[in-house]
């Protein structure tokens, strides 16, 4: 089995696949992360990471397009209950649906929806673009020894639309840009970051470190 990193035209997928493999060496982690447009390779996978850059509606119809994708995911996901991980719009496709130019149906794993950024100080620019510290708002393996608060590690954000989760409980980590933004969701054996990890140095790599050793 492998780690699936799927290739739909939308992500920063040479940066993504380079971190877990890197990961995947340090901890001696046996599976190859194969980057792929296979429905049949996702299906069969041992963890799947789906990354995402640019709009909700562009990326969610780069995964519709590729034929069998979404039933493959549905079984990955829902069926096989499987670890899988959502990066940047990657993670803003777990939600009920996006509103960024037209209202499209995410897939619906979260409960909740994306929306535009509108900060409280109106001198902060939008898109959210830099390094932030993160709030922790419920625990979660994937942040394990991870230092967090104001004196916690910085993670790499570029965004101009936010999750709100229905559910307090599906909210791992909060990033405050003129108010709290949703930076890690979670449910079951589904977790989503807002930043990106394979750019965010020892926090990222910790992170994709600790996604391939939970077992939910």
């Amino acid at each position: 089995m492998t780690i699936a990193l799927i290739d739909y035209g939308a992500g920063n997928l040479r940066s993504a696949e380079k971190g877990l493999e890197r990961v995947a060496r340090e901890i001696g982690y046996r599976h190859a992360v194969a980057l792929t447009r296979d429905p049949e390779v996702v299906r069969s996978a041992e963890r799947v990471v789906l990354p995402g850059d640019g709009a909700f509606p562009f990326c969610r119809r780069g995964v519709s397009a590729i034929p069998g994708m979404d039933a493959a995911l549905e079984e990955f996901v829902v069926h096989r209950g499987r670890p899988f991980l959502g990066i940047c719009v990657g993670m803003q496709l777990l939600a009920t649906r996006g509103i960024e130019h037209e209202i499209v149906d995410g897939f619906g794993w979260i409960d909740g929806e994306v929306g535009p950024i509108e900060p409280d100080d109106p001198r902060l620019k939008v898109p959210h673009m830099g390094w932030n510290t993160m709030d922790l708002v419920n625990p979660h393996p994937v942040l394990d020894g991870i230092p967090l608060g104001p004196t916690g590690l910085h993670a790499y954000f570029l965004h101009s639309y936010a999750f709100t989760t229905r559910h307090h409980g599906d909210l791992v980590a909060t990033a405050d840009y003129g108010g709290p933004r949703t930076a890690i969701v979670a449910r079951d054996n589904v977790v989503g970051t807002q930043f990106h990890p394979e750019k965010s140095q020892r926090l990222g790599l910790a992170l994709l470190a600790n996604f391939l050793r939970w077992m939910p």
